[in-house]
């Protein structure tokens, strides 16, 4: 709406001049993952589907805040399960991203889903058995080195316990692969914001010596902090250049 800018003059009166128009709002550009849709979960590398299709993965501690995160990023409070059991999923779960909202239906032909969204099971559960313990390292070790659809991995870490083997173990697969990689310091809620950037700059010091092409920042599924800013890098991933490789 335009508004009126007044003129003051010299002995205490005022002018009014023609309306100065005002630039509206700004609008949030829709959310590129809010159409997210589950397709299907796998015990087995052999049961992921065999195409092209660009994936980007979530994988991390249990109970680091992965569901919560992927829920928030998608703007869906029940996509990916949030468990109150850490360890209990062992399961590889895909979603599907629809090329438009007008696409998120079941009639939609298979042609207008443009990539996929993966939930990794989460990993370092001391109560979950030995047993599958080994098959997550075949599982999500196979995922991550082998699978060409594969665009880059989110590392999903608690702010007030980052960087365990466990992770350094994921980052090392990721470097080792050349695989793009990014951090979420979850929880960030939880500590101050002067503590925060300290842990920050700690895990990118860190970065810096294992591969300085891995990015981190700090996320908060309960504020919503980061949110914007990790939906950015997910969408430079999904729409880099496709690899002539075979799926895995």
């Amino acid at each position: 709406m335009a508004k009126f800018r007044p003129r003051i003059l010299h002995h205490g009166r005022t002018l009014v001049t023609s309306p100065v128009p005002t630039s509206p709002p700004a609008t949030q550009a829709p959310n590129p993952f809010a159409h997210a849709r589950f397709l299907l979960s796998a015990a087995k590398l052999t049961q992921l589907p065999q195409d092209h299709l660009a994936e980007v993965a979530f994988v991390g501690r249990s109970n680091a805040g992965k569901s919560s995160a992927l829920n928030l990023i998608c703007q869906q409070k029940q996509l990916a399960r949030v468990s109150k059991t850490p360890g209990r999923t062992q399961l590889i779960n895909l979603f599907d991203l629809p090329v438009t909202a007008a696409a998120a239906t079941e009639a939609a032909p298979q042609a207008s889903i443009r990539a996929r969204l993966v939930d990794l099971p989460g990993y370092g559960f001391a109560q979950v058995p030995l047993e599958i313990r080994r098959n997550w390292g075949l599982l999500v070790g196979g995922f991550v080195e082998q699978r060409i659809n594969l665009r880059g991995l989110v590392v999903v870490m608690d702010i007030r316990h980052p960087m365990t083997d466990l992770d350094l173990q994921m980052l090392g697969w990721c470097e080792a692969r050349g695989l793009p990689t990014h951090i979420l310091l979850t929880k960030a809620d939880k500590l101050g914001h002067g503590a925060g950037k300290n842990v920050l700059l700690k895990v990118r010091k860190e970065l810096r010596e294992l591969d300085p092409a891995m990015t981190v920042q700090t996320f908060s599924a309960h504020t919503q902090m980061g949110a914007e800013m990790v939906r950015e890098v997910l969408t430079a991933w999904l729409e880099a250049p496709a690899s002539g490789d075979q799926p895995v």
